[in-house]
């Protein structure tokens, strides 16, 4: 009776043990791959997902001691934050800095952290009306570093620094210093950052009174696809135009209709941020949930591993024959499983059939094929075009579409042709490349597709997901 004791107390002891080292190694996932998730999880639109994660992988970094992943996911959740708190944003950005400094890896890093700080500060200076000294000092830090390795790694930081010392003076009212920092940016900025950098130059020049250089600097900007830097230059354009005629009122009356459409702009941004942090506080407390269910369940299997251990060494002392019933069982349920994963490796197949017809139909349709061309220039499709891709799109998709419109008649034939586009999984470049509008205007398109109709308002399901339960 000892012996059985004891060899009962030695099994549920490495049960105890096992279950333990269980739960302390699944879900392993070091800081990089939270990093990378969280990137991901911005790429979809999924803020909230994307901030927890960066915690995750700050907690992450910081048991790993991996400095490098640390500074670059504090920097990120700084950026996040910037939207909605920039006092935030600034802690952050200093704590990405800290961390960098206790390893330095990489110049061009440094000046990025530094520069960001710096923007961070202004913005905080420019909503308080406080001083932007603190952002001057990281900024020129930032512009100084930049001169000396643009020998090795290029003009694009120096130019970053040069533009944001000419934003932070036009903030602090010193026109001619911005002007100067402007032009200097100017002479070395790289095709992709021209624009930007001409859009400074040209509101520095309108702040100095010279109009006539300013109205120069706005008619060679060319922003191409770019809508909202279009809108930019010809309302900027219009303004100048107006002060040389004199016509104050008009003037007056048009940077009021600014001053709304910005108040607006900024209160929409102040409601999103405060619908996130609604959303991340109450994901926060659906974790602590699932926490503690998993915590109850594995307590549950705790009792019933001893329970199944006490039953076991109770059959051993009691019946052989008990043990060749388990045996049985166990023979059973084994059958049962391989039975099972046959059927799911047949479900699987199949999948793998129809996917393969439904890609090998799409590759054959002149109009797809013309939409998948589509990521990196204009297109224009007919309506009998349309018409086709609604038909083939039927016809390997089980009627989705038709379905779509007898369930909702009140959809408009945009809003159908936008369900399509997602549907074949056309990327929001794409997309807007088609319909002549910029990506935030597509992901606005489909957020208010997915609320006003479909009647989702989980920030956590995409439009895609909405389509393929429906």
């Amino acid at each position: 009776m000892k012996a059985v004791l004891r060899l009962f107390l030695l099994l549920l002891i490495t049960c105890m043990m096992s279950c333990r080292h269980t739960a302390d190694t699944a879900h392993v996932c070091d800081a990089r791959s939270c990093y990378e998730q969280a990137l991901t999880a911005f790429d979809d639109d999924s803020v909230t997902n994307g901030e927890r994660l960066l915690h995750e992988a700050i907690t992450k970094a910081n048991a790993e001691n991996d400095t490098h992943t640390l500074y670059l996911a504090q920097l990120r959740l700084a950026e996040s934050l910037a939207w909605g708190n920039s006092q935030a944003a600034l802690d952050m950005a200093k704590s990405a800095l800290k961390t960098y400094e206790r390893h330095p890896d990489s110049e061009r890093n440094h000046i990025i952290i530094l520069d960001y700080i710096g923007t961070y500060a202004s913005q905080l200076a420019f909503n308080t009306d406080g001083s932007f000294n603190e952002a001057l000092a990281y900024v020129r830090r930032a512009h100084t570093l930049a001169v000396g390795v643009q020998d090795t790694l290029g003009t694009e930081l120096l130019c970053q620094t040069l533009t944001s010392l000419a934003n932070i003076h036009w903030a602090m009212e010193d026109y001619p210093t911005a002007l100067r920092y402007a032009r200097e940016a100017e002479a070395c900025t790289p095709d992709d950052l021209l624009l930007g950098t001409q859009q400074v130059l040209a509101r520095c020049l309108v702040s100095c009174d010279s109009l006539d250089a300013a109205e120069a600097v706005y008619r060679k900007m060319q922003p191409g696809d770019d809508l909202q830097a279009a809108y930019i230059v010809q309302s900027n354009l219009a303004k100048l135009a107006l002060r040389r005629n004199d016509t104050e009122a008009a003037e007056i009356t048009i940077d009021e209709a600014f001053q709304h459409a910005e108040d607006l702009y900024y209160k929409a941004l102040q409601q999103k941020d405060d619908y996130y942090q609604a959303a991340l506080l109450q994901e926060r407390e659906n974790e602590r949930l699932r926490y503690t269910s998993a915590l109850h369940r594995r307590m549950l299997w705790g009792g019933l591993s001893a329970f199944v251990l006490i039953a076991c060494a109770a059959g051993v002392m009691i019946k052989q024959r008990l043990r060749n019933t388990a045996l049985r069982r166990q023979q059973q349920e084994q059958l049962h499983a391989q039975q099972l994963a046959a059927q799911a490796e047949q479900l699987r197949q199949r999948d793998a059939t129809i996917d393969f017809l439904q890609s090998f139909i799409l590759e054959r349709s002149a109009v797809i094929q013309k939409l998948g061309k589509s990521a990196e220039r204009h297109i224009v499709l007919t309506p009998h075009e349309w018409q086709e891709v609604e038909r083939t799109l039927n016809a390997i998709d089980s009627d989705r579409v038709a379905h779509l419109r007898s369930r909702y008649p009140a959809l408009k034939d945009e809003d159908v042709q936008l369900c399509i586009l997602t549907r074949l999984r056309l990327s929001n470049r794409a997309i807007g490349n088609l319909y002549g509008i910029s990506i935030s205007a597509v992901q606005h398109r489909k957020l208010k597709l997915k609320k006003e109709v479909f009647a989702e308002n989980d920030p956590e399901t995409t439009l895609e997901q909405v389509l393929e339960n429906l």
